[in-house]
């Protein structure tokens, strides 16, 4: 009789979580790997890296000569260099000394292996602020002025980079019960938030509709450190809505029981993105 009772809360369960399991969208069947050249596999997140960065540097070259901006070809040939330098370099050593310490102290060389994935999206606004300071040195030319006409195409970049999240099956958000919940296999096939195309349509898309808008507006171009302000402040606030959609990376967890490391290294961006914003007003008057 226990038996029998047993088997049948058992079953019970097993279609309670099936029943579960069925709310959503299935995860499409997406390889990380785009196509293959020989030894040579090229990757959904290499791809993004790549095609962001060309695009930015296109448009950011295109602008230059319809506001006369000062620049020169082999200038802009420069910034690609020390931005792509920036992106790897800050977004690589951000990842490992917040995220993967004990991998770090286990194997110092472990930082070099990039091809294994592990980028840190704050890790590489600081290192691309690095680098274009450096390149402003080297320029003559005025470093708010500089990230102001880069900082409009970065989100193009963010947005490919939450693509790619969603189609390495990474980065997945909480579990929920809304319509559009996805069942991603390496989140165990329950219903989750798909909380990278949240971040790609807020960090990614709605963000470069308000900076292009601003951008093209003279009087708010000629406001230098205006438009890195509101990238940063943009940048922070999303990133910290979206948190709460978005699973917190298993290492760390929540901090104070409901903050994340996400929200807490997005924090100081809001802070400073309205110090420049608040910078960039009053010098203009």
């Amino acid at each position: 009789m226990d038996y029998i009772f047993f088997n049948i809360t058992l079953r019970s369960f097993e279609n309670l979580q099936e029943g579960k399991n069925m709310i959503g969208f299935a995860y499409p069947d997406i390889s990380p790997i785009i196509f293959s050249l020989g030894p040579v596999a090229i990757r959904w997140y290499s791809m993004a890296y790549l095609v962001g960065i060309i695009a930015a540097w296109l448009l950011v070259s295109r602008d230059v000569k319809k506001y006369d901006l000062g620049l020169t070809k082999e200038n802009m040939e420069d910034a690609a260099f020390y931005v792509t330098l920036g992106i790897i370099l800050g977004g690589r050593v951000g990842y490992m000394l917040v995220y993967g310490r004990d991998m770090l102290f286990q194997s110092p060389l472990s930082i070099f292996e990039i091809w294994k994935g592990g980028m840190s999206f704050h890790g590489g606004i600081i290192g691309v602020i690095i680098a274009l300071w450096l390149l402003s040195r080297k320029l003559k030319y005025e470093f708010l002025r500089l990230t102001d006409m880069i900082c409009v195409y970065v989100p193009i970049g963010i947005f490919l980079g939450r693509l790619a999240n969603f189609a390495n099956d990474e980065l997945w958000g909480r579990e929920t019960s809304v319509p559009w919940a996805v069942r991603f296999p390496s989140g165990g096939y329950l219903p989750r938030h798909p909380s990278q195309l949240y971040e790609a349509l807020t960090e990614g898309l709605l963000m470069f509709a308000i900076l292009l808008f601003c951008w093209r507006c003279q009087k708010i171009r000629e406001k230098t450190g205006f438009v890195s302000g509101l990238f940063l402040f943009l940048y922070g606030f999303f990133r910290m809505s979206m948190e709460h959609f978005r699973q917190p990376d298993v290492q760390m967890g929540f901090f104070f029981k409901y903050i994340t490391m996400g929200q807490m290294l997005s924090l100081p961006f809001l802070i400073l993105g309205l110090c420049l914003i608040v910078r960039a007003i009053r010098l203009s008057k």
